[in-house]
């Protein structure tokens, strides 16, 4: 089944609808079936464990209820999707409109062919490539190197190991900032490195992968070898964002950042890892700003260094 098809479905679930925090919502009640909630914290939300809140924080009871709320917005605020977290920065000063946050009704990843998937915008990258390796379907098990959800990796072209989302996804099911559900190929999200045209405020709902065949042992054979990859390389165990800056062409960031001697480099709570250096880490009481602080005090220090001008791939959101 289409995931386009999921809206308007009855899952068996009596809809609620809840307001809290303010008598002032950005909708009215009628266009509201999941959870709304003003002045939400975000820090749970994020794995650097830091930030604001947001003026609002919905979280949607299925599609249609979502593209109910966003017709009804109207556009009268901004809108960001969140989704695990991993790859983002709050600013302590919190974000401003909308934040969408997409739960248990967009989890599910279903086989949909011999060598395709689809799979909601809130499952995890490694629950895709798990399942596509039980199915026998291979050429996902990168994704099991990314600490993302769907929706993320699609938005960002997120990639591992000499592959990108763009390499598998097929297409994707996106509410626009205005509520109309569109569905998007590969080729209209204009994917390059980390990036897609998706503009501000879509929210991507579930996406479509293809493989190729595979056997089911060989493929959870790769894919742990990429997690026991990660465990010996990466700070797995903190309070970090993933990979911090982009590689430049010709160059790896955590080698330019080693080479300027920023190892175990602090800033406030903050810290350069000592395991690897293109991860920050929240050494247990950072502020975002200390984290957003010292990436600034990397590029400088490397461009100082090197020459070479490093570029954010944590996403910065919100206000200082």
């Amino acid at each position: 089944m289409q995931l386009g098809e999921w809206i308007g479905r009855d899952n068996g679930e009596a809809p609620t609808s809840s307001v809290e925090g303010a008598a002032d919502a950005p909708v009215p009640m009628e266009a509201v079936r999941g959870k709304l909630t003003a002045n939400a914290p975000l820090d749970k939300h994020v794995w650097f464990r830091s930030g604001g809140k947001a003026d609002w924080l919905f979280e949607p009871a299925d599609v249609q209820d979502l593209k109910d709320f966003l017709e009804a917005l109207d556009g009268s605020m901004p809108v960001m999707a969140l989704g695990i977290g991993s790859n983002m920065i709050i600013r302590d000063g919190g974000v401003p409109g909308v934040v969408i946050k997409l739960g248990a009704p967009f989890m599910d990843v279903e086989v949909t062919g011999e060598t395709t998937l689809e799979a909601g915008a809130a499952a995890p990258a490694n629950k895709v490539a798990r399942r596509a390796a039980k199915a026998g379907i291979d050429g996902l098990t990168f994704l099991t190197g990314i600490p993302g959800s769907v929706g993320g990796v699609t938005r960002m072209n997120g990639g591992c190991y000499g592959r990108e989302t763009c390499d598998v996804l097929t297409d994707c099911d996106v509410i626009m900032p205005g509520g109309e559900f569109v569905t998007l190929t590969n080729a209209e999200l204009g994917y390059s490195y980390r990036h897609s045209a998706l503009p501000d405020g879509a929210v991507v709902v579930a996406a479509r992968f293809e493989g190729f065949p595979g056997e089911p042992e060989t493929i959870k054979a790769a894919m742990k070898k990429i997690t026991a990859e990660r465990g010996e390389s990466q700070p797995i165990g903190s309070m970090t964002g993933g990979s911090t800056f982009k590689n430049p062409p010709g160059h790896s960031s955590w080698k330019l950042i080693d080479a300027a001697g920023l190892r175990g480099f602090k800033n406030g709570g903050a810290q350069v890892s000592e395991k690897h250096c293109n991860f920050l880490i929240n050494t247990g009481d950072a502020t975002s700003s200390d984290i957003e602080g010292l990436g600034e005090i990397v590029r400088e220090k490397v461009y100082q260094h090197s020459g070479v001008q490093l570029e954010w791939e944590i996403k910065r959101v919100g206000r200082p």
